[in-house]
């Protein structure tokens, strides 16, 4: 068995109905706007909350800044009529983390420091001493990096490429050429073709999109014209997936780290986006075509689909919709209509189960990558047949 039965539940009979879908999108976003509170943004949702987590959280992964980015794209869209000024709160997050960041911060991190709440601040309103600020954070530090998404300078290395993307100057790609050689030059430190973490008290080489191989390659994979000639970034992921996934048949999975079992000590297998294959599929995907790089894709495809939705709930991180991006992601590389299918099911799926949680929890659970604003941008790019993962594709 390559994933867990306990961890996923059946889909809905429910048709794929897009104006119940824009619907959801629109509510969604309407009940995340009234519920920001001002000073301290958005209560932490009790799924959301531990021992250590922090009575306010600003950055984009789970925090305020993240909202702001979702609710100001959905109000682009015309999916959401904004009754606050998105830029101004924007700014307005950056200088309450400044004030008193979470975290042990101030840190430079995209997604859970001050680089993606700057970056959010550019974004809804372009000012010099953001950028000055951005290219202040966006220098890898080989001390102190994890080398991840989250915490590290991959997610710098995307700060930089989003800031070369809207702005064309030349700082950007020399930001983004020294990130890069730093993370090129620090794959197989332990293991052949894979980049070691030390991170959260241990030392591994992590597979997935959030903290390990998966993220890293996703990053770099957006600006191949910027990589050094001979690096073969996509031959060397192709092995490294290839060597680290457990297949079954049509089926593959990965387990969460090099050397490490697909299940844990109680036999849960992770099938979602932050670890397993689900992320792997919607990370690599955009890697060139090749024969046992596509294999595994569709066997990873295959698995997401087969697991069916996450009963964890609708989120990106670790729930259906993070899940049904992998099915997106398929669809873009195959133009395969099956994969939309799927992908737009998994969706009605999440509709259902956002509908759900509110009602057992009596709110929202408002946050980008572990709440209804990221399920709300997942359905959109199913209304508009698109695959791009927010944080990492589109900013």
């Amino acid at each position: 068995m390559l994933f867990d039965p306990r961890a996923h539940e059946p889909l809905v009979d429910a048709e794929w109905r897009p104006a119940d879908v824009e619907a959801e999108i629109r509510a969604i976003a309407r009940e995340a706007e009234d519920a920001m509170h001002d000073g301290t943004w958005w209560p932490v949702h009790p799924l959301d909350a531990d021992a250590e987590t922090p009575a306010v959280i600003h950055g984009v992964y789970f925090g305020a800044a993240g909202v702001v980015w979702a609710l100001h794209r959905l109000a682009q869209a015309g999916l959401h009529e904004p009754r606050r000024d998105h830029a101004q709160l924007a700014r307005d997050v950056l200088d309450s983390y400044l004030r008193r960041p979470e975290f042990g911060g101030p840190v430079p991190s995209l997604w859970m420091g001050e680089g993606g709440i700057a970056l959010v601040a550019w974004l809804l309103a372009p000012a010099r001493e953001l950028a000055e600020r951005l290219a202040e954070l966006v220098v890898a530090d080989p001390e102190d990096d994890t080398l991840e998404l989250m915490w590290g300078s991959p997610g710098l290395l995307l700060i930089a490429d989003a800031m070369l993307e809207r702005t064309g100057e030349e700082r950007w790609a020399s930001a983004w050429r020294a990130i890069a050689d730093h993370l090129l030059r620090g794959r197989g430190a332990r293991v052949p073709g894979l980049w070691t973490q030390p991170l959260y008290g241990s030392v591994t080489e992590i597979l997935g999109p959030a903290h390990g191989l998966a993220g890293i390659v996703t990053a770099l994979a957006r600006r191949p014209e910027l990589l050094p000639p001979g690096r073969g970034l996509a031959a060397g992921a192709t092995a490294a997936l290839s060597a680290t996934a457990i297949r079954d048949g049509e089926h593959a999975n990965w387990p969460p780290a090099h050397g490490r079992p697909l299940a844990d000590a109680g036999g849960a297998i992770r099938t979602q986006w932050c670890h397993g294959a689900p992320g792997i599929v919607a990370s690599v995907a955009g890697l060139p075509q090749d024969d046992e790089l596509d294999s595994l894709l569709l066997a990873g495809g295959e698995l997401t689909w087969v697991a069916g939705p996450l009963r964890k709930g609708a989120n990106l991180c670790h729930g259906t919709a993070g899940n049904g991006l992998a099915l997106l992601k398929l669809f873009t590389r195959t133009g395969d209509e099956v994969w939309l299918e799927r992908a737009r099911w998994f969706a009605m799926h999440a509709v259902c189960q956002v509908a759900a949680a509110r009602r057992d929890y009596g709110r929202g659970r408002h946050s980008l990558w572990t709440g209804d604003v990221g399920t709300a941008i997942y359905l959109h790019s199913c209304l508009r047949a698109t695959s791009d993962v927010p944080g990492i594709d589109v900013w």
